[in-house]
């Protein structure tokens, strides 16, 4: 099928959806959904290529993930779907959504086999249920079907359509919109859409746990206020950066971001940003719980290590303990505070600055 090209579509912001999970995140044992549905289609069909429309912010993340050309999409379905077809150079592309992970073999093989039949080919079932318009008027169900995807088209017919008109769900209603002819094949209510819940019946997550390493260091700055893990402590120094400085929460930011594969917190919240000067480490680490989340990833504990001849920190552990695991939304025994000196050794056992070693324990939630 080297005349193919596949693009899934995976650029939505899940909003009808209504999980702390993007639907396209999803985890089926390991893989999130995108990934469960590229790797499905292209492990029982050839094609050219794939490409993977996904959310701007998400791009190098999948990137990150796979072999696929990857795109940022746009607002709309339509302006996604342009974007990936300038990824495209074969004659026929075949369109999905990742929502629709379960679609039967013998769905796609139909539709794949009614090539050149069409200027669009597009799998439909037929309406079981009393079909009413929104003026009252009840529409003859014989005269309707459900039209799903995946839709094989000809590249220069969407292009030339998408170039005509907007505001279509589909191809198929866009193509047969500006005048090209659309062929119907028999779909599957297996081929259901996951939109609000429940559509489909996904394999749970992976009970996998994995592993992630943070370091920070700081060096001491007279008079500012120090915190650690969220904890002022009460001394006459603090820790020079261009937050609030707190070395715990910077090194358990970037073992979150490690397990997950998110890179680290320089490249989240860079220092030559004036957004970050000053702020709070704990609204940083809200805002990477929040995505990775989202990426259907959740904290399971956390381990910290705080190097320091001083100050002493023994007084401290209870209060930086129960506030982390407030902040991960564990409970209290799955975070460990650990404190110790160099022996005066190095900068940190001349009192000039202090380090912290943090990991954190990360598994797949849906």
């Amino acid at each position: 099928m080297s005349d193919i090209t596949l693009i899934l579509m995976a650029a939505g912001e899940s909003s009808r959806f209504g999980g702390a999970v993007k639907k396209q995140w999803l985890r089926i044992a390991e893989k999130p959904l995108w990934e469960f549905v590229a790797d499905r289609f292209n492990g029982e069909f050839e094609f050219a290529a794939t490409a993977i429309a996904a959310s701007a912010d998400e791009v190098c993340f999948i990137r990150s993930l796979c072999d696929y050309e990857v795109v940022s999409g746009g607002a709309t379905r339509e302006d996604s779907l342009r974007n990936a077809l300038a990824l495209v150079d074969t004659e026929w592309v075949l369109v999905s959504d990742a929502a629709r992970a379960l679609v039967p073999k013998e769905v796609i093989s139909r539709v794949l086999s009614a090539k050149n039949s069409a200027d669009c080919v597009a799998p439909a079932i037929k309406v079981i249920d009393t079909i009413v318009h929104n003026d009252g008027r009840i529409v003859d169900r014989e005269n309707v079907v459900r039209v799903q995807t995946p839709q094989l088209s000809r590249v220069e017919t969407l292009r030339r359509a998408l170039k005509q008109k907007n505001g279509f769900s589909d191809e198929s209603s866009l193509i047969a919109a500006c005048g090209g002819s659309v062929r119907y094949v028999e779909g599957s209510k297996t081929a259901a859409k996951l939109t609000y819940g429940g559509e489909i019946a996904l394999e749970p997550p992976s009970d996998r746990v994995i592993f992630g390493h943070g370091i920070d260091v700081h060096a001491f700055e007279e008079g500012k206020p120090m915190k650690l893990c969220g904890v002022a402590i009460e001394v006459g120094f603090g820790l020079k950066a261009h937050s609030d400085g707190d070395a715990a929460l910077h090194a358990l930011i970037d073992a979150i971001l490690g397990a997950c594969g998110l890179g680290d917190i320089g490249g989240w919240f860079p220092d030559s940003d004036g957004a970050y000067k000053n702020v709070d480490s704990a609204e940083l680490l809200s805002a990477v719980l929040s995505k990775i989340r989202r990426f259907g990833f959740v904290v399971l504990g956390a381990d910290i290590t705080i190097a320091a001849q001083k100050p002493r920190l023994e007084n401290y552990k209870i209060a930086m303990k129960k506030n982390v695991a407030r902040l991960l939304g564990v409970r209290y025994e799955r975070v460990n505070i650990k404190a110790t000196t160099t022996e005066k050794l190095g900068f940190i056992g001349r009192g000039d600055g202090l380090a912290v070693i943090a990991t954190a324990q990360i598994g797949y939630k849906n």
